[in-house]
């Protein structure tokens, strides 16, 4: 559980930031600290779903993928 705690967390922070306005450039290294967190995360429990879609968000915060929203 303490896992999930410090991802939501994280996603408080980047939250609080859009919010605020924060430029990319305050994000983008909160981006990238949420997807090493849920990428352990995902490898802890084993799940492959997870594992994909965690290298899914590392690829696309690592320019190699277009995000489409």
């Amino acid at each position: 559980m303490e896992e999930a705690e410090v991802l939501l967390d994280r996603l408080g922070r980047i939250e609080a930031l859009d919010r605020e306005g924060a430029p990319p450039s305050a994000l983008l290294p909160e981006l990238r600290a949420l997807v090493r967190e849920a990428e352990a995360w995902a490898r802890r429990e084993g799940d492959p779903a997870a594992e994909a879609a965690v290298a899914s968000c590392t690829a696309a915060l690592e320019g190699d993928a277009i995000v489409r929203t």
